[in-house]
Protein backbone atom coordinates (compact mmCIF):
# COMPACT_ATOMS: atom_id res chain seq x y z
CA UNK A 1 0.00 0.00 0.00
CA UNK A 2 0.97 3.91 -0.90
CA UNK A 3 1.95 6.21 1.70
CA UNK A 4 0.75 9.16 1.90
CA UNK A 5 1.46 12.66 3.37
CA UNK A 6 -1.22 14.18 4.62
CA UNK A 7 0.59 14.78 8.06
CA UNK A 8 1.95 17.90 5.78
CA UNK A 9 -1.48 19.35 6.54
CA UNK A 10 -1.89 18.70 10.41
CA UNK A 11 1.18 18.41 11.98
CA UNK A 12 2.50 20.99 14.15
CA UNK A 13 4.60 23.58 11.77
CA UNK A 14 7.36 23.64 13.95
CA UNK A 15 7.76 20.24 14.18
CA UNK A 16 7.70 20.14 10.33
CA UNK A 17 10.25 22.78 9.80
CA UNK A 18 12.85 20.60 11.96
CA UNK A 19 11.94 17.69 10.53
CA UNK A 20 12.48 19.18 6.85
CA UNK A 21 14.69 21.78 7.21
CA UNK A 22 17.81 20.33 8.92
CA UNK A 23 18.34 17.13 6.99
CA UNK A 24 17.96 20.06 3.89
CA UNK A 25 20.33 22.02 5.82
CA UNK A 26 23.12 19.52 6.23
CA UNK A 27 22.56 17.83 2.75
CA UNK A 28 23.45 21.78 1.10
CA UNK A 29 26.27 22.59 3.91
CA UNK A 30 27.85 19.07 2.86
CA UNK A 31 27.02 19.48 -0.65
CA UNK A 32 28.81 23.54 -0.35
CA UNK A 33 31.70 21.55 1.22
CA UNK A 34 33.01 19.41 -1.65
CA UNK A 35 34.66 23.00 -3.27
CA UNK A 36 35.09 24.71 0.13
CA UNK A 37 37.01 21.37 1.03
CA UNK A 38 39.58 21.27 -1.81
CA UNK A 39 40.21 25.02 -1.40
CA UNK A 40 41.24 24.25 2.48
CA UNK A 41 43.61 21.30 1.10
CA UNK A 42 44.57 23.46 -1.85
CA UNK A 43 45.34 26.53 0.13
CA UNK A 44 47.65 24.11 3.03
CA UNK A 45 49.24 22.13 0.22
CA UNK A 46 52.64 24.58 -0.03
CA UNK A 47 53.62 23.74 -3.63
CA UNK A 48 49.91 25.23 -4.57
CA UNK A 49 48.87 28.09 -2.39
CA UNK A 50 47.19 31.30 -3.81
CA UNK A 51 47.58 29.80 -6.90
CA UNK A 52 45.87 26.85 -6.57
CA UNK A 53 43.37 28.97 -4.22
CA UNK A 54 42.90 31.45 -7.33
CA UNK A 55 42.40 28.66 -9.80
CA UNK A 56 39.43 26.96 -7.38
CA UNK A 57 38.06 30.42 -7.28
CA UNK A 58 37.64 30.54 -10.68
CA UNK A 59 36.11 27.11 -11.49
CA UNK A 60 33.79 27.40 -8.60
CA UNK A 61 30.94 29.69 -10.46
CA UNK A 62 31.13 26.51 -13.34
CA UNK A 63 30.34 23.88 -10.63
CA UNK A 64 27.52 26.33 -9.85
CA UNK A 65 26.26 26.76 -13.64
CA UNK A 66 25.76 22.44 -13.25
CA UNK A 67 23.91 23.17 -10.10
CA UNK A 68 21.76 25.73 -11.21
CA UNK A 69 20.37 23.08 -13.97
CA UNK A 70 20.05 20.33 -11.32
CA UNK A 71 18.15 22.27 -8.68
CA UNK A 72 16.18 23.65 -11.08
CA UNK A 73 14.85 20.28 -12.14
CA UNK A 74 14.96 19.05 -8.44
CA UNK A 75 12.92 22.08 -6.67
CA UNK A 76 10.45 22.17 -9.45
CA UNK A 77 10.00 18.68 -9.68
CA UNK A 78 9.56 19.03 -5.80
CA UNK A 79 7.40 21.83 -6.05
CA UNK A 80 5.30 20.64 -8.88
CA UNK A 81 5.14 16.96 -6.29
CA UNK A 82 4.22 19.15 -3.26
CA UNK A 83 1.18 20.39 -5.03
CA UNK A 84 0.06 17.68 -6.75
CA UNK A 85 -0.08 15.35 -3.90
CA UNK A 86 -1.86 18.60 -1.98
CA UNK A 87 -4.39 18.45 -4.78
CA UNK A 88 -4.22 14.22 -4.64
CA UNK A 89 -3.36 13.91 -8.32
CA UNK A 90 -0.54 11.18 -7.69
CA UNK A 91 -0.23 10.91 -11.71
CA UNK A 92 1.44 13.97 -12.47
CA UNK A 93 3.66 13.77 -9.76
CA UNK A 94 4.96 10.40 -10.78
CA UNK A 95 5.39 11.79 -14.43
CA UNK A 96 7.24 14.51 -13.15
CA UNK A 97 10.12 12.67 -11.41
CA UNK A 98 10.12 10.66 -14.47
CA UNK A 99 10.89 13.58 -16.62
CA UNK A 100 13.21 14.60 -13.90
CA UNK A 101 15.44 12.17 -14.07
CA UNK A 102 15.74 12.42 -18.11
CA UNK A 103 15.89 15.84 -17.85
CA UNK A 104 18.65 15.62 -15.80
CA UNK A 105 20.26 13.05 -17.06
CA UNK A 106 20.20 14.75 -20.76
CA UNK A 107 21.26 18.53 -19.95
CA UNK A 108 24.27 17.62 -17.56
CA UNK A 109 26.11 15.33 -20.37
CA UNK A 110 25.16 18.74 -22.68
CA UNK A 111 27.07 20.60 -20.20
CA UNK A 112 29.97 18.28 -20.10
CA UNK A 113 30.55 18.14 -23.63
CA UNK A 114 30.55 22.20 -23.53
CA UNK A 115 33.21 21.74 -21.00
CA UNK A 116 35.44 19.91 -22.38
CA UNK A 117 35.34 21.53 -25.87
CA UNK A 118 35.64 25.08 -24.82
CA UNK A 119 37.57 24.58 -21.57
CA UNK A 120 40.17 27.30 -22.25
CA UNK A 121 37.98 30.28 -23.26
CA UNK A 122 35.71 29.32 -20.35
CA UNK A 123 38.55 29.80 -17.80
CA UNK A 124 39.61 33.12 -19.40
CA UNK A 125 36.23 34.15 -18.98
CA UNK A 126 36.19 33.88 -15.53
CA UNK A 127 39.30 35.56 -15.00
CA UNK A 128 41.72 32.69 -15.08
CA UNK A 129 44.26 34.36 -16.73
CA UNK A 130 45.11 36.59 -14.29
CA UNK A 131 49.02 34.40 -14.24
CA UNK A 132 50.37 31.79 -16.17
CA UNK A 133 50.24 29.73 -12.59
CA UNK A 134 46.85 30.06 -11.92
CA UNK A 135 45.68 29.53 -15.67
CA UNK A 136 47.88 26.11 -15.62
CA UNK A 137 46.17 25.27 -11.97
CA UNK A 138 42.74 26.43 -13.30
CA UNK A 139 42.94 24.17 -16.42
CA UNK A 140 43.82 21.05 -14.45
CA UNK A 141 41.39 21.79 -12.15
CA UNK A 142 38.51 22.07 -14.08
CA UNK A 143 39.47 19.38 -16.40
CA UNK A 144 38.64 17.00 -13.83
CA UNK A 145 35.79 18.43 -12.32
CA UNK A 146 34.16 18.51 -15.95
CA UNK A 147 34.32 14.65 -16.16
CA UNK A 148 32.18 14.36 -12.64
CA UNK A 149 29.39 16.84 -14.16
CA UNK A 150 26.77 13.71 -15.20
CA UNK A 151 26.88 12.73 -11.93
CA UNK A 152 27.08 15.77 -9.48
CA UNK A 153 24.13 17.09 -11.47
CA UNK A 154 22.08 13.60 -11.02
CA UNK A 155 22.99 13.68 -7.23
CA UNK A 156 21.79 17.83 -6.84
CA UNK A 157 18.73 17.06 -8.99
CA UNK A 158 17.30 13.98 -7.18
CA UNK A 159 18.55 15.32 -3.82
CA UNK A 160 15.17 17.53 -3.59
CA UNK A 161 13.18 15.00 -5.11
CA UNK A 162 13.86 12.11 -2.43
CA UNK A 163 12.75 15.01 0.34
CA UNK A 164 9.27 15.31 -1.55
CA UNK A 165 8.99 11.63 -1.35
CA UNK A 166 9.08 11.78 2.40
CA UNK A 167 12.71 10.74 3.34
CA UNK A 168 14.88 14.12 3.85
CA UNK A 169 17.16 11.95 6.11
CA UNK A 170 18.29 9.35 2.98
CA UNK A 171 18.92 13.27 1.01
CA UNK A 172 20.64 14.18 3.61
CA UNK A 173 22.11 10.68 4.01
CA UNK A 174 23.29 10.35 0.42
CA UNK A 175 24.87 13.81 0.19
CA UNK A 176 26.94 13.56 3.45
CA UNK A 177 28.24 10.02 2.20
CA UNK A 178 29.97 11.86 -1.24
CA UNK A 179 31.26 14.04 0.92
CA UNK A 180 32.76 12.48 3.30
CA UNK A 181 34.69 10.31 0.89
CA UNK A 182 35.73 13.69 -0.43
CA UNK A 183 37.25 14.98 2.95
CA UNK A 184 39.00 11.48 3.80
CA UNK A 185 40.33 11.51 -0.28
CA UNK A 186 41.15 15.02 -0.70
CA UNK A 187 44.43 14.49 1.78
CA UNK A 188 45.42 11.33 0.29
CA UNK A 189 45.53 12.36 -3.46
CA UNK A 190 47.10 16.70 -2.38
CA UNK A 191 49.45 15.52 0.02
CA UNK A 192 50.58 11.71 -0.33
CA UNK A 193 50.49 11.30 -4.15
CA UNK A 194 51.22 14.63 -4.64
CA UNK A 195 48.53 15.05 -7.39
CA UNK A 196 47.99 18.85 -7.03
CA UNK A 197 45.20 20.36 -8.69
CA UNK A 198 43.63 16.83 -10.11
CA UNK A 199 43.76 14.89 -6.75
CA UNK A 200 41.46 17.29 -5.58
CA UNK A 201 39.18 17.45 -8.36
CA UNK A 202 39.08 13.21 -9.08
CA UNK A 203 38.38 13.06 -5.04
CA UNK A 204 35.84 15.50 -5.51
CA UNK A 205 34.22 13.77 -8.20
CA UNK A 206 34.53 10.13 -6.65
CA UNK A 207 32.41 11.57 -3.60
CA UNK A 208 29.80 12.62 -6.31
CA UNK A 209 30.06 9.47 -7.77
CA UNK A 210 28.89 7.98 -4.33
CA UNK A 211 26.10 10.20 -4.40
CA UNK A 212 24.46 9.60 -7.86
CA UNK A 213 24.68 5.88 -6.88
CA UNK A 214 22.49 6.33 -4.20
CA UNK A 215 20.54 8.21 -5.55
CA UNK A 216 19.64 5.80 -7.87
CA UNK A 217 19.15 3.06 -5.15
CA UNK A 218 16.27 4.89 -3.90
CA UNK A 219 14.51 6.14 -7.06
CA UNK A 220 14.24 1.86 -7.14
CA UNK A 221 12.01 1.75 -3.75
CA UNK A 222 10.34 4.96 -3.50
CA UNK A 223 7.49 5.16 -1.26
CA UNK A 224 5.43 7.40 -1.66
CA UNK A 225 6.03 8.56 -5.40
CA UNK A 226 6.59 5.42 -7.66
CA UNK A 227 7.09 6.29 -10.88
CA UNK A 228 6.83 3.52 -13.77
CA UNK A 229 8.74 2.73 -16.88
CA UNK A 230 5.90 5.31 -18.95
CA UNK A 231 6.71 8.00 -16.47
CA UNK A 232 10.49 8.81 -17.77
CA UNK A 233 8.93 9.63 -21.52
CA UNK A 234 9.45 13.05 -21.70
CA UNK A 235 5.80 14.78 -21.46
CA UNK A 236 6.35 18.50 -22.80
CA UNK A 237 3.19 19.80 -20.48
CA UNK A 238 5.02 18.24 -17.29
CA UNK A 239 8.32 19.39 -18.21
CA UNK A 240 7.10 22.53 -18.64
CA UNK A 241 6.16 23.46 -15.60
CA UNK A 242 8.34 21.51 -13.65
CA UNK A 243 11.09 23.60 -14.88
CA UNK A 244 8.72 26.72 -14.38
CA UNK A 245 8.19 26.19 -10.67
CA UNK A 246 12.13 25.57 -10.36
CA UNK A 247 13.07 28.37 -12.66
CA UNK A 248 13.22 30.52 -9.74
CA UNK A 249 15.72 28.24 -8.27
CA UNK A 250 17.86 28.71 -11.59
CA UNK A 251 17.93 32.42 -11.80
CA UNK A 252 19.71 33.02 -8.68
CA UNK A 253 22.06 30.38 -8.87
CA UNK A 254 23.14 30.77 -13.25
CA UNK A 255 22.81 34.93 -12.30
CA UNK A 256 25.10 34.40 -9.46
CA UNK A 257 27.62 32.58 -11.65
CA UNK A 258 27.22 36.24 -13.72
CA UNK A 259 28.05 38.36 -10.72
CA UNK A 260 31.14 35.76 -10.02
CA UNK A 261 32.44 36.29 -13.81
CA UNK A 262 31.68 40.47 -13.19
CA UNK A 263 33.31 40.07 -9.95
CA UNK A 264 36.29 38.11 -10.96
CA UNK A 265 37.36 40.34 -13.82
CA UNK A 266 36.67 43.19 -12.04
CA UNK A 267 39.29 42.14 -9.58
CA UNK A 268 41.82 40.94 -11.94
CA UNK A 269 41.45 44.16 -13.90
CA UNK A 270 41.32 46.37 -11.13
CA UNK A 271 44.00 44.31 -9.13
CA UNK A 272 46.36 44.72 -12.04
CA UNK A 273 46.20 48.61 -11.26
CA UNK A 274 46.56 48.37 -7.33
CA UNK A 275 50.38 49.34 -6.32
CA UNK A 276 50.47 45.88 -4.19
CA UNK A 277 48.85 43.39 -6.22
CA UNK A 278 49.92 44.89 -9.51
CA UNK A 279 53.04 43.21 -8.72
CA UNK A 280 53.47 39.28 -10.66
CA UNK A 281 54.03 38.12 -7.58
CA UNK A 282 50.81 39.32 -5.67
CA UNK A 283 48.23 39.34 -8.45
CA UNK A 284 47.01 36.27 -7.57
CA UNK A 285 46.09 37.41 -4.15
CA UNK A 286 42.53 39.66 -4.74
CA UNK A 287 41.10 36.14 -6.60
CA UNK A 288 42.16 33.69 -4.24
CA UNK A 289 40.64 36.03 -0.81
CA UNK A 290 37.42 37.18 -2.69
CA UNK A 291 37.04 33.00 -3.47
CA UNK A 292 37.61 32.44 0.21
CA UNK A 293 35.19 35.33 1.56
CA UNK A 294 32.41 33.85 -1.28
CA UNK A 295 32.93 30.42 0.29
CA UNK A 296 32.05 31.11 3.74
CA UNK A 297 29.40 33.65 1.74
CA UNK A 298 28.13 29.71 0.16
CA UNK A 299 28.12 28.36 4.29
CA UNK A 300 25.73 30.40 5.43
CA UNK A 301 23.59 30.72 2.55
CA UNK A 302 23.50 27.00 2.50
CA UNK A 303 22.41 26.98 5.77
CA UNK A 304 19.33 29.55 4.40
CA UNK A 305 18.36 27.92 1.66
CA UNK A 306 18.48 24.66 3.28
CA UNK A 307 15.41 26.26 5.79
CA UNK A 308 13.92 27.39 2.76
CA UNK A 309 13.91 24.62 0.30
CA UNK A 310 12.89 22.18 3.78
CA UNK A 311 9.68 23.97 4.12
CA UNK A 312 9.13 23.57 0.07
CA UNK A 313 7.05 20.55 0.54
CA UNK A 314 5.17 21.66 3.70
CA UNK A 315 4.29 25.05 1.61
CA UNK A 316 3.21 23.49 -1.09
CA UNK A 317 0.98 20.78 0.18
CA UNK A 318 -0.55 23.43 2.49
CA UNK A 319 -1.05 25.59 -0.85
CA UNK A 320 -2.50 23.21 -2.63
CA UNK A 321 -4.96 22.02 0.19
CA UNK A 322 -6.03 25.84 0.80
CA UNK A 323 -4.49 25.86 4.23
CA UNK A 324 -3.16 29.19 4.20
CA UNK A 325 -3.09 29.77 8.23
CA UNK A 326 -0.60 27.34 8.07
CA UNK A 327 1.40 28.94 5.29
CA UNK A 328 1.23 32.28 6.81
CA UNK A 329 2.44 30.44 10.37
CA UNK A 330 5.29 28.72 8.25
CA UNK A 331 6.56 32.19 6.38
CA UNK A 332 6.51 34.03 9.91
CA UNK A 333 8.87 31.45 11.57
CA UNK A 334 11.45 31.04 8.59
CA UNK A 335 11.68 34.51 8.10
CA UNK A 336 12.82 34.95 12.28
CA UNK A 337 14.90 32.23 11.69
CA UNK A 338 16.82 33.07 8.16
CA UNK A 339 17.62 36.79 10.27
CA UNK A 340 18.31 34.96 13.10
CA UNK A 341 21.14 33.21 10.91
CA UNK A 342 22.55 36.05 9.05
CA UNK A 343 22.87 37.95 12.56
CA UNK A 344 25.51 35.00 14.04
CA UNK A 345 27.34 35.00 10.76
CA UNK A 346 27.35 39.00 10.85
CA UNK A 347 29.00 38.40 14.21
CA UNK A 348 31.78 35.75 12.94
CA UNK A 349 32.35 37.74 10.09
CA UNK A 350 32.92 41.32 11.40
CA UNK A 351 34.60 39.62 14.37
CA UNK A 352 36.96 36.83 13.52
CA UNK A 353 37.96 37.34 9.81
CA UNK A 354 41.75 36.53 10.82
CA UNK A 355 40.74 33.19 12.37
CA UNK A 356 38.39 32.22 9.45
CA UNK A 357 41.19 33.38 7.03
CA UNK A 358 43.77 31.12 8.57
CA UNK A 359 41.84 28.02 7.75
CA UNK A 360 42.84 28.71 4.49
CA UNK A 361 46.74 28.69 5.36
CA UNK A 362 47.33 32.48 5.55
CA UNK A 363 50.49 31.83 7.53
CA UNK A 364 51.94 31.03 4.33
CA UNK A 365 51.15 34.18 2.59
CA UNK A 366 52.23 37.73 2.64
CA UNK A 367 50.92 40.23 4.62
CA UNK A 368 48.91 41.97 1.99
CA UNK A 369 46.91 38.01 1.48
CA UNK A 370 45.81 39.00 5.41
CA UNK A 371 44.93 42.60 5.50
CA UNK A 372 43.07 42.41 2.34
CA UNK A 373 41.01 39.46 3.78
CA UNK A 374 40.11 40.76 6.71
CA UNK A 375 38.97 44.10 5.01
CA UNK A 376 36.87 41.74 2.32
CA UNK A 377 35.17 39.56 4.92
CA UNK A 378 34.20 43.20 7.01
CA UNK A 379 33.35 44.73 3.49
CA UNK A 380 31.69 42.11 1.61
CA UNK A 381 29.19 40.21 4.26
CA UNK A 382 28.57 43.14 6.33
CA UNK A 383 24.82 43.60 4.73
CA UNK A 384 24.34 39.36 5.40
CA UNK A 385 21.68 39.39 7.38
CA UNK A 386 19.33 41.51 4.60
CA UNK A 387 20.99 38.91 2.30
CA UNK A 388 19.54 35.71 4.30
CA UNK A 389 16.30 37.17 4.56
CA UNK A 390 16.02 38.25 0.66
CA UNK A 391 17.03 34.61 -0.05
CA UNK A 392 14.32 32.96 2.16
CA UNK A 393 11.58 35.43 0.86
CA UNK A 394 12.64 34.29 -2.99
CA UNK A 395 12.14 30.47 -1.88
CA UNK A 396 9.32 30.55 -0.20
CA UNK A 397 7.33 32.35 -2.92
CA UNK A 398 8.47 29.72 -5.08
CA UNK A 399 6.85 27.06 -2.97
CA UNK A 400 3.65 28.96 -2.98
CA UNK A 401 3.38 29.09 -6.94
CA UNK A 402 3.98 33.18 -6.55
CA UNK A 403 6.68 32.27 -10.13
CA UNK A 404 6.58 35.48 -11.73
CA UNK A 405 7.25 37.16 -8.16
CA UNK A 406 9.63 34.90 -7.14
CA UNK A 407 12.00 35.35 -10.76
CA UNK A 408 11.30 39.12 -10.74
CA UNK A 409 13.00 39.62 -7.06
CA UNK A 410 15.56 36.98 -8.15
CA UNK A 411 16.48 38.61 -11.12
CA UNK A 412 16.60 42.26 -9.58
CA UNK A 413 18.84 41.15 -7.03
CA UNK A 414 21.36 38.73 -8.76
CA UNK A 415 21.75 40.54 -12.49
CA UNK A 416 19.98 44.50 -11.95
CA UNK A 417 21.81 44.68 -8.57
CA UNK A 418 24.23 42.03 -8.39
CA UNK A 419 26.24 42.31 -11.51
CA UNK A 420 25.54 45.88 -11.81
CA UNK A 421 26.94 47.10 -8.92
CA UNK A 422 29.82 44.79 -9.62
CA UNK A 423 30.80 46.34 -13.06
CA UNK A 424 29.97 50.26 -11.97
CA UNK A 425 31.71 50.93 -8.45
CA UNK A 426 34.75 49.42 -9.32
CA UNK A 427 35.05 52.18 -11.53
CA UNK A 428 34.54 54.77 -8.99
CA UNK A 429 36.38 52.59 -5.87
CA UNK A 430 38.47 49.87 -7.71
CA UNK A 431 38.83 46.67 -5.78
CA UNK A 432 37.10 48.33 -2.82
CA UNK A 433 34.32 48.71 -5.34
CA UNK A 434 33.59 44.69 -5.89
CA UNK A 435 33.98 44.44 -2.01
CA UNK A 436 31.10 47.17 -1.68
CA UNK A 437 28.62 45.70 -4.45
CA UNK A 438 27.34 43.21 -2.58
CA UNK A 439 26.03 45.22 0.63
CA UNK A 440 24.73 47.78 -2.12
CA UNK A 441 22.65 45.08 -3.44
CA UNK A 442 21.49 43.62 -0.52
CA UNK A 443 20.02 46.73 0.42
CA UNK A 444 18.05 48.03 -2.02
CA UNK A 445 16.97 44.39 -2.92
CA UNK A 446 15.36 44.33 1.07
CA UNK A 447 13.64 47.03 0.28
CA UNK A 448 11.94 45.64 -2.38
CA UNK A 449 11.57 41.99 -0.99
CA UNK A 450 9.55 44.19 2.27
CA UNK A 451 6.82 45.20 -0.32
CA UNK A 452 6.67 41.80 -1.59
CA UNK A 453 6.01 40.23 2.16
CA UNK A 454 3.99 42.60 3.30
CA UNK A 455 1.83 41.13 0.00
CA UNK A 456 1.75 37.90 1.10
CA UNK A 457 1.18 38.42 4.57
CA UNK A 458 -2.12 40.21 3.27
CA UNK A 459 -2.97 37.95 0.49
CA UNK A 460 -2.81 35.32 3.09
CA UNK A 461 -5.73 36.36 4.83
CA UNK A 462 -8.01 36.53 1.97
CA UNK A 463 -10.59 33.88 0.61
CA UNK A 464 -8.38 34.59 -2.78
CA UNK A 465 -5.80 33.18 -1.90
CA UNK A 466 -7.33 29.75 -0.97
CA UNK A 467 -8.94 29.92 -4.47
CA UNK A 468 -5.81 30.94 -6.20
CA UNK A 469 -4.04 27.82 -4.20
CA UNK A 470 -6.90 25.57 -5.26
CA UNK A 471 -6.19 26.46 -9.41
CA UNK A 472 -2.58 25.48 -9.09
Amino acid sequence: MEQTNQFLGTERIGKLMRQYAVPCIISLLVGALYNIVDQIFIANASYLGSYGNAANTVVFPLTVVALAIAVMIGDGCCAFVSLSLGQGDRAAAKTSVGNAVMMSIISSLILTVLYLAFQPQIIALFGGTVNEETFACSREYFFYISLGIPFYMFGQAMNPIIRADGNPKFAMASTLAGAVANIILDPVFIFLFHWGMMGAAVATVIGQIITAALAVWYLRRMKIIKPSQKDFRIDREICGRTLLFGVTSFLPQISLVAAMAAINNMVRKYGALDPVFGQAQYAQIPMAVVGIVMKFFQIVISIVVGMAAGCIPIDGFNMGSGKAARVKSLFTRLLLAEAAVGAVAFVVAVCFPQQLISIFSAANESSYYTSFAIQAFRTYLCMIVLACVNKACFIFLQAMGKAAASTALSMIREVVFGVGFALLLPVFFGLDGVLISMPVSDILTFAVAVFLICRTYRELNTPACIAAANRL
